[in-house]
């Protein structure tokens, strides 16, 4: 298989190489995408009876350096070994191979999470994720006019911040470069919605859940994990106009940081019930 015409490498070396990761434990799956010709894979890592985490990458297919940093994530062992983790290595192969946002359909698969999944992709991953319950998710992107990395952390009513504040210290402490928004920063949402929705800091989008339920009618998977369950969903964007592999490092670093403060409060929560 040939490189894109951007130079990255093919979705078909993508899979092989989450197959090879098979001989390190890694439980790799197709899913079939029911009324389309194409299927997802599908990581499982850890120990069953552990908490597990959610991950994916790749919902746009014009992001690629999401999906190969979270292959890099796994198989170099970054992950926290006091989880276990559901990956969808990547969410839009059709859209990945012709490197576009949306799928061989046209649709963007990250506003089709709604009402069961509008999309072949969400209508896959939600049948795969009906039973399984997270105490995390991330969700990794690319931002093409982002000049540094940023995360948007969705905060339900009476819940403070958790996660965003370790995560841009760690891309500080790491070198990176981070976002600083002003008013001309597209957020991707109707105008003059953006007061009412999100809350802006550095390095950070702060979410208002409620109001973003609210708002789209599509919803992307994260906050359909929420909806379900998932205490907190956390979507990390690379700078896309950035070198590769500072790209790739943002992810590493960010996922890194993210379930350092998870394995935190996860600790506690089972010192609290008695089985720490």
């Amino acid at each position: 298989m040939t490189a894109r015409a951007d130079g990255v490498p093919p979705y078909e070396d993508l899979a092989a190489a989450w197959r090879a990761l098979r001989p390190q434990g890694v439980r790799v799956r197709e899913i079939a995408c029911v009324g389309a010709p194409r299927t997802l894979l599908a990581a499982e890592l850890g120990d069953a009876t552990l908490p597990t985490v959610s991950i994916c990458a790749g919902v746009h297919g014009d992001e690629p350096a999401a999906p190969w940093a979270l292959l890099s994530i796994v198989r170099d062992g970054v992950l926290d070994a006091r989880f276990a983790y559901r990956i969808w290595p990547c969410l839009n192969p059709s859209g990945y191979a012709a490197g576009t946002r949306a799928n061989a359909d046209g649709d963007d698969v990250n506003r089709s999470f709604s009402r069961g999944g509008t999309t072949p992709e969400a209508r896959a991953v939600l049948t795969a994720n009906r039973d399984r319950r997270f105490v995390l998710a991330l969700d990794l992107h690319e931002d093409y006019e982002a000049t540094g990395a940023y995360v948007y952390e969705p905060l339900r009513s009476g819940f403070a911040p958790y996660y965003a504040d370790r995560i841009v210290q760690a891309l500080d402490d790491a070198g990176l470069a981070v976002q600083a928004f002003d008013e001309s920063f597209d957020l991707g949402v109707p105008f003059g919605a953006e007061k009412d929705v999100y809350h802006l800091e550095r390095g950070t989008v702060f979410v208002d859940y409620e109001a973003e339920i609210r708002l789209f009618e599509g919803l992307p998977g994260s906050l359909a994990l929420m909806y379900r369950g998932t205490p907190a969903a956390i979507t990390v964007e690379s700078p896309r106009p950035r070198p590769w592999d500072e790209r790739l490092a943002v992810h590493r670093v960010a996922v890194t940081a993210a379930l350092a403060r998870a394995g935190t409060s996860t600790a506690a929560a089972r010192s609290r019930a008695g089985h720490g």
